[in-house]
């Protein structure tokens, strides 16, 4: 392999960034070209100041084959490497490389980070990788070949449904006094005489605009979301989901009563998984439990369109083991010269 440091996302292009992640060991929505950079743009929202972007590739016989996608930082007094998206608002993140190069690729990685004497790195910290990605692997070995200290610990639970082939099965897989809740809420709704009670996916014929600022509304009915929606973070989201949607992978979707807003999630629709990304509720609708009438639909409708599995990625709240969601975790490496 030959390997590059780029310090410019238009040195390499989408297409042959999706090329590699469509083989590598997680092709995860928050590691595409186009997410990626929409991050990098605003340094998640606000998340990060003063951060050099230093992506390396590795190329073979001139044809890109793996994807390093991280940026230099100064934090708590130290010189950091981080992967792009790290930590904030990112559940799955990796090196984009094959599994069975994963070992090579992240060794010579390593190499070129604590070897610049451009850089002087102190640190790198890897967040967010896949419990069963060979990237965990591979650093338990490096550990033991090289000259760094390795430190991988949990860092969240990351909850999802293996989806059956219909709605019926989903339903008598999971628990039985879960199963008559999710029935009685949803025929509560479906079946109210006194108010309107119905859910949408927004289209390519909606106003999306409108669409994000409704559901940033309905976000900041929670506090500690208000908190987190900064006027950076705000744009930030606002691009995102933008991007999700000019990408073909954006699921936007609404339960609304009597005309009104009172639940919605923002999922992405990729590699056949359905990726919860956030939500928000509105106060005054407790009746119709429109949280959980609106991802039922949603389960639901994953269900009918083939999808294999509906993510609810990081957070162990109780409500997505009650749908029935078997745990995983996502793990956080930290990554130090043995000498320091």
């Amino acid at each position: 392999m030959k390997y590059q440091i780029i310090t410019d996302f238009d040195q390499i292009t989408e297409k042959e960034w999706e090329q590699v992640l469509q083989h590598s060991n997680i092709n995860s929505p928050f590691l595409q070209y186009g997410f990626q950079r929409t991050w990098w743009s605003f340094l998640g929202g606000g998340e990060w100041q003063n951060a050099d972007l230093h992506i390396i590739t590795a190329t073979t016989d001139d044809m890109l084959v793996g994807i390093a996608p991280l940026f230099v930082t100064v934090h708590e007094g130290e010189k950091q490497v981080h992967i792009i998206g790290s930590f904030e608002i990112c559940d799955y993140l990796d090196f984009i490389v094959p599994a069975q190069s994963s070992f090579e690729f992240i060794k010579q990685v390593l190499d070129l980070l604590f070897n610049d004497p451009k850089k002087t790195i102190d640190k790198i910290i890897l967040y967010n990788i896949p419990e069963n990605s060979p990237t965990i692997a591979a650093l338990d070995q490096l550990e033991e070949m090289e000259s760094w200290m390795i430190e991988t610990e949990k860092a969240y639970h990351t909850p999802a449904i293996t989806l059956p082939e219909d709605w019926d099965t989903y339903l008598m897989d999971i628990d039985k006094k879960q199963r008559h809740e999710i029935r009685r809420k949803m025929r509560r709704a479906e079946g109210s005489e006194e108010d309107d009670v119905s859910w949408c996916i927004i289209g390519k014929d909606d106003d999306l605009d409108q669409g994000i600022a409704d559901f940033l509304e309905l976000m900041e009915n929670d506090p500690d979301k208000a908190r987190f929606l900064t006027d950076s973070m705000r744009k930030q989201m606002y691009a995102i989901i933008r991007w999700a949607d000019s990408a073909g992978i954006l699921q936007l979707s609404f339960l609304t009563i009597n005309g009104k807003n009172a639940a919605g999630y923002l999922c992405f629709d990729v590699a056949g998984r359905m990726w919860v990304y956030n939500s928000g509720f509105s106060p005054g609708f407790g009746y119709y439990s429109p949280g959980w009438v609106l991802l039922g639909y949603l389960i639901k409708h994953a269900i009918n369109n083939g999808k294999t599995h509906f993510d609810f990625m990081r957070g162990d709240e109780k409500y997505k083991y009650r749908f029935g969601a078997q745990d995983g975790l996502v793990m956080k490496s930290t990554i130090t010269p043995k000498s320091a």
